[in-house]
């Protein structure tokens, strides 16, 4: 059997996903080897697994879209989707709070929250900080929202390498007091953090999850501490609103409980 180069392989399983979903009835070998200037040994190298890992159908010798491919698909307009749809929620959630609004993903190479939008409160005394900052995961409540909600085995290695330095006089430095903070975020969908990150401030923060479910950001509402304390009811429920319309509009389902 001859392999071919990544590099040729690569570009020949693209062309066969391009061509194909153009031709939405299906291409036979002997079609895919013509309009792909292939030979069809090679094409039937890289089509055997892309059939058996549902990437295609093959049925009676015509080749079609499989369910993988789809799913792939849908991720791929969802990523490039999610930034002004999870936006126009964080502007509602801003204008229903008064509050600044911040949208919040995980940047997991250097395990910490990155601010990739900022949405300031009208108010005079605000919080206010830009995009493009970051925040440790163990103390922000938006770092701890993103935490959270990642697979066990890359919260475990969180836990075990990060260095808990206190930045203010209430930062939590622990990990087993971490570890039940968390727990609770899992099973309430809500994290709080005030006087942690930053004194004077804190902050309610929700997920946004995609079709898949998977959280990919987090929406935030940050406040001056007493006003969020004060306010603290208001602000989380306005925050699960909003958190749950901008999941809806990703593709995301809730799954209802059966009695």
């Amino acid at each position: 059997m001859v392999i071919e180069s990544a590099p040729k392989s690569t570009l020949r399983i693209l062309g066969i996903f391009e061509i194909i979903s153009r031709n939405p009835e299906g291409l036979t070998l002997a079609r895919l080897s013509v309009l792909l200037e292939s030979p069809k040994s090679s094409l039937l190298n890289l089509l055997r697994p892309l059939v058996a890992q549902d990437y295609l159908c093959s049925a009676h010798g015509v080749y079609t879209l499989g369910s993988r491919a789809f799913s792939l698909a849908s991720g791929i307009i969802s990523t490039r989707r999610q930034p002004s749809l999870i936006r126009q929620f964080a502007h509602d959630l801003a204008a229903a709070t008064q509050e600044t609004v911040i949208v919040a993903v995980l940047d997991r190479a250097a395990a910490l929250a990155a601010y990739v939008d900022v949405i300031e409160s009208p108010q005079l005394v605000r919080y206010s900080v830009p995009a493009g900052l970051t925040r440790p995961l163990y103390c922000s409540a938006a770092g701890r929202l993103l935490l959270a909600f990642q697979p066990e085995d890359w919260r475990e290695s969180y836990f075990k390498t990060a260095d808990l330095k206190p930045l203010t006089a209430r930062t939590v430095t622990t990990v087993p007091e971490l570890r039940q903070i968390i727990a609770e975020i899992r099973r309430t969908g809500v994290a709080f953090s005030s006087n942690e990150a930053v004194e004077g401030a804190a902050g309610i923060a929700v997920p946004v999850r995609d079709a898949e479910g998977t959280v990919v950001a987090a929406l935030l509402v940050a406040a001056p501490a007493a006003r969020a304390d004060h306010n603290r009811t208001l602000l989380r429920q306005e925050a699960v609103l909003a958190g749950g319309r901008a999941s809806q509009a990703l593709g995301h389902r809730q799954v209802e409980a059966v009695a």
